[in-house]
């Protein structure tokens, strides 16, 4: 074999693949499965009594997952209950005086004003009493249980985390040239191992921002090798689990007009600065 063609086998390769991938007018790339999670923490430390789910359950919301001691908040609620019975009966007398003419203005409005704090604080401790039960505040699958029962849990330490199937989600990147022929709602379609056939998506989020960016000057040659992160909403994401590699099949647009961008989500801190033009 020649070095000549020793030279043209990996261009020979590369051409290849590219036509492969681009089969049909689709481009396929390679992603992930992605997922928001809910985290479940307590208000206020506590050490957990009862554990009602584990890891892989589907919950509801509303349903009961986990309980923490309650004597404080007991204590704290019998405190109320009496400064309230106290407040009462004292507001109830200066009622009484000034109904009868014997008490004063300032007494009257004093008294009420206890008795409206006690009934605050009363409606307080009930709601710590009974924030002492958590349960599920969204529907979903229990990813990830992080503490036992026994174990004692600082305030906003999460003590589990939540997938809702509506926060599952599918992340690629596309190149700097594909950016004008994709927009928000464009479908697409992916497949992954053991995943059900015909699996599709439609595109929520492109990224205004480039990633992996070479340490060079921007140019005509160079701008290929910018790609941007792209998000698709699975159609069905009870098939699939987080941290899944996906092939994602796009079918670009045959014209280029520039696609809508969405500005960047919050925390999302772009690999690079855009180029100058």
């Amino acid at each position: 074999m020649t070095m000549k063609q020793w030279v043209l086998m990996p261009v020979l390769a590369l051409a290849l693949l590219a036509s492969a991938c681009s089969k049909g007018g689709d481009d396929i790339y390679q992603g992930w499965i992605e997922g928001d999670f809910i985290f479940v923490s307590p208000d206020e430390q506590g050490r957990i009594e009862t554990m009602m789910v584990r890891q892989g359950d589907q919950v509801k919301t509303g349903q009961l997952m986990f309980t923490l001691d309650q004597e404080l908040q007991a204590a704290d609620l019998g405190v109320a209950e009496a400064t309230l019975a106290n407040a009462k009966q004292a507001f109830d007398r200066a009622q009484q005086l000034m109904k009868s003419g014997s008490g004063t203005q300032k007494d009257f409005d004093f008294t009420q004003a206890l008795f409206r704090e006690a009934q605050a604080r009363l409606a307080a401790a009930q709601t710590r009493l009974m924030r002492r039960k958590v349960l599920s505040p969204v529907n979903g699958l229990i990813q990830t249980v992080y503490f036992r029962p026994g174990e004692t849990v600082p305030p906003g330490r999460a003590i589990v985390s939540i997938l809702p199937p509506g926060n599952v989600k599918l992340r690629f990147f596309v190149p700097e040239p594909m950016l004008a022929r994709i927009a928000i709602d464009d479908a697409v379609r992916f497949g992954c191992d053991g995943c059900p056939a015909d699996l599709t998506g439609k595109i929520s989020f492109i990224s205004r921002y480039a990633e992996y960016t070479p340490p060079v000057i921007y140019s005509q040659q160079e701008r290929h090798k910018l790609v941007y992160l792209v998000e698709a909403m699975p159609a069905n994401p009870a098939a699939l689990r987080v941290g899944q590699p996906v092939d994602v099949v796009v079918t670009p647009k045959a014209s280029g007009t520039n696609a809508p961008l969405t500005s960047a989500p919050a925390g999302d801190v772009p690999a690079s600065k855009a180029p100058a033009k």
